[in-house]
Order: C-alpha cells, then sequence, then structure tokens
C-alpha cells in the first residue's frame, strides 16, 4: 500500500511536472506570439510615423521655402528703398554742397562790397579832413544856393531865397579864394533880379474870399422860396397910408401869409417856389465854389484859381437878385479874377552851376594870374632894364645907395 501510494504520487508528480511544462511552452508561445504582434505594431506604427515625418517635412520645407521667397523679396525692397535712401542722400548732400557754395560765394560778394564801401567812406572821410575852412566855407555856399533854388522854384519863397543867396555870399567872401570872384558876380545878379520881383499878397487874398464867404447869407435869391421874412413892399406901404382900414385888413392878410410865401416884386419870370433846403442848397453850392477858390490860392494854381472865379461868378449872377450886395460881390470876384497870384520867378541857378565847377574857375583864375608873375619873374632876372620905384615906399624905407 505504501508502494502503491508512493507510485500514485510519483505518477501525479509527473503528471503535474507535464502539465507544467506544457503551460509552460504555451506562455513561452504566448509570449513570443505577443512579443511578434508587438513588434508587428511597432514596425506599423514606425513606418505610419516616418509617413507622417515625411509628409510634415515637405509640408515644413513648403512653408520654409515660401517663407525664405517671402524674405528675398522683402529683402530686395528693402535693398531697392536702400539705393533709394542713398540717391536722395547723395541729391541732398550735391544740393546742400551747392547752396553752401551760393551763400559762401554771396558772402564773400557782401563783404566785398562792404569792404568797397568802408573803404570809400574812409577815403572819403580823409579828404573831409583834409579840407581846409575855405573849402567848408564853400561847401556851406554850394548848400545854401542849392537851398535856395528849392525855396524858389517849389515854394516860391522869394524873402529865404534872397536871404540864402546873401549868405552864400557871405561864406564864398570869408572863404577867400579868388576862384569865387565870378561866382559873387553871378550871385549879385540874381539877387538883384529877385528884389524886382512882385509877391502877391495870398494872406491878404485869402482873407478877401473868407470875407466873401460870410456874405453869402446876406444875397438874396432871385426865386422865391418859402420861410422867408416878411418884407413889406413900397406900393403896400404907400397904400397902408390912406386908409387904416386897408391897412388892418391887409395886415391881417399878410399875418395869414407870413409863415407860406413872401411876396417880392421881381422882373424875372417866376417858375417855381424854392424850398428852404434848395435855398440853403444854393447859398453852400456858393460856399463850396469859393472854397475851391481858397484851395487854388494856397496851392498857387493860377489855372484852378481863375477857373474857380469863374464859376463862382457865374453861379452868382444864374441864382441871386442883381442888388447892390449881389453887384458888390460879383465885383469882388472880378477884381480877384485879375490878380497873379504864381509869379513868374526868374533863373538863379547859373551861380550854383558855377559853384559846382570851382575847379575850372581855379584853373582859369591861376592862368590869368601867370602872366603878371611871369613878368614879375622876369624883370627880377633881367639886369639891364631898371627897377622902378614904388610908390608906396615909406620914407624910412628908402634908404640912399652908399656912395
Amino acid at each position: 500500500m505504501a508502494e502503491l501510494s508512493e507510485q500514485q504520487e510519483q505518477d501525479l508528480g509527473e503528471t503535474k511536472q507535464a502539465r507544467r511544462s506544457r503551460s509552460g511552452f504555451w506562455f513561452g508561445v504566448i509570449i513570443l506570439l505577443i512579443i511578434i504582434g508587438l513588434a508587428a505594431a511597432g514596425f506599423y506604427f514606425f513606418t505610419q510615423l516616418r509617413d507622417q515625418q515625411q509628409g510634415l517635412g515637405g509640408e515644413v520645407k513648403g512653408q520654409m521655402s515660401k517663407q525664405i521667397a517671402d524674405y528675398q523679396s522683402q529683402l530686395v525692397a528693402i535693398q531697392s528703398q536702400l539705393a533709394t535712401l542713398e540717391a536722395d542722400a547723395a541729391g541732398k548732400d550735391t544740393h546742400f554742397t551747392k547752396t553752401l557754395a551760393d551763400f559762401s560765394q554771396l558772402h564773400n560778394e557782401k563783404l566785398d562790397s562792404t569792404r568797397k564801401e568802408l573803404n570809400d567812406a574812409i577815403a572819403r572821410l580823409q579828404r573831409q579832413l583834409g579840407k581846409t575852412r575855405g573849402d567848408w566855407l564853400i561847401a556851406d555856399a554850394e548848400y545854401l544856393l542849392s537851398v535856395a533854388n528849392e525855396r524858389l522854384h517849389l515854394v516860391g519863397d522869394v524873402n529865404t531865397t534872397r536871404e540864402a543867396l546873401e549868405a552864400a555870399d557871405q561864406r564864398l567872401r570869408e572863404s577867400g579864394d579868388a576862384g569865387v570872384f565870378k561866382v559873387r558876380e553871378e550871385i549879385a545878379r540874381e539877387v538883384s533880379v529877385l528884389k524886382s520881383v512882385i509877391i502877391p499878397d495870398i494872406v491878404g487874398t485869402y482873407a478877401s474870399i473868407q470875407t466873401l464867404q460870410d456874405r453869402v447869407d446876406k444875397l438874396a435869391l432871385l426865386l422865391p422860396y418859402t420861410g422867408k421874412p416878411l418884407t413889406a413892399s413900397a406900393p403896400v406901404k404907400q397904400s397902408s397910408d390912406d386908409s387904416a382900414e386897408d391897412k388892418s385888413l391887409l395886415d391881417s392878410a399878410m399875418n395869414q401869409l407870413g409863415g407860406i410865401v413872401t411876396i417880392r416884386h421881381t422882373e424875372h419870370e417866376v417858375k417855381a417856389i424854392l424850398t428852404p433846403e434848395e435855398a440853403q442848397f444854393i447859398r453852400e453850392q456858393l460856399r463850396v465854389k469859393l472854397e475851391m477858390v481858397k484851395i487854388a490860392l494856397v496851392q498857387r494854381n493860377e489855372a484852378l484859381f481863375q477857373s474857380s472865379l469863374a464859376d463862382a461868378k457865374k453861379w452868382t449872377e444864374q441864382n441871386f437878385t442883381k442888388n447892390e450886395d449881389v453887384n458888390n460881390f460879383i465885383a469882388e470876384l472880378e477884381r480877384l479874377d485879375n490878380l497873379k497870384i504864381r509869379s513868374q520867378f526868374p533863373e538863379i541857378s547859373a551861380s550854383l552851376k558855377m559853384l559846382k565847377d570851382i575847379a575850372t574857375l581855379r584853373i582859369e583864375t591861376d592862368k590869368a594870374m601867370q602872366p603878371s608873375a611871369t613878368e614879375a619873374a622876369d624883370k627880377e632876372i633881367n639886369p639891364v632894364e631898371p627897377i622902378k620905384p614904388v610908390e608906396t615906399t615909406t620914407p624910412a624905407e628908402a634908404v640912399p645907395s652908399p656912395r
């Protein structure tokens, strides 16, 4: 029994061992199959991954190529912009250089001009400083002569012109220059001519015109106008003396018509009655015409003066009644029309022209004095010709020659 049990145990052990070996074999086979499946799956996934990597690499390469192309185009644009900027910079540099050269040239020209003007001023100042008192007096006389010509021909001031000529003659006399003798002769002639010039009375004539303007309101208008103060005529006064009743009736009628019309006898046909504004307008027009006469008088415009007087006279004859006041007014206008408000001034520029050419006068004076000096030198050199005694020799100077 014991052996049987041992045998059974051995068989059971062998059966267990056989089962274990079989299970290990199938386990190994399963492990191997799993490994092969995993290897196949890994290879499959590796192949897919490689394909994906190849696809991604192509896409990346395309994008990279596109970006590189974009970068190259941008680089080309940048290079063209840089070239344009370099060209602009070169152009601006050239323009700036040219502008600087022009400015430098202009500055040099101005500097040369200023230097020349300064040298001329210095030379002029040196000439001025080198002048003698006689030269200054002659220059002052020349200025006075120019002032005299301006005052005479531009302003018509005869008195100031004569005083300027006399002052210039005084300067020339004090200079002591022999060459100004002819100039002084010409100045004396011009002064004598100026003394014969008749100077119009501008102030008195202006006052006369102002007086005429003040008398305008006293002149009677030719046409009747409303608003005039009542004036009784001679026949009305005569009839009022005949009857007191008629006088009272006439006075009442006059009082009623006093503020409406003015009764006045006239030889002219009355075509219309003026309003107070029209009457005032006629008087103001006459004043305006007289104002134009005053303006022409102050300006010494003789043509405008005479035409304005004729216009005022014509306006007075057409619009005012010819009574004593109007006749005196017209007579005064005719008197003013006969006046000469601008005299014919003589020409006094000859002395100024001669003084400006003082160098020529000095040369002529020297030539005139040269023969007398030559004769005196010949007398001193020639021993044969006896020396004539001088009449102005004093007894003290007349010393007898020793024997």
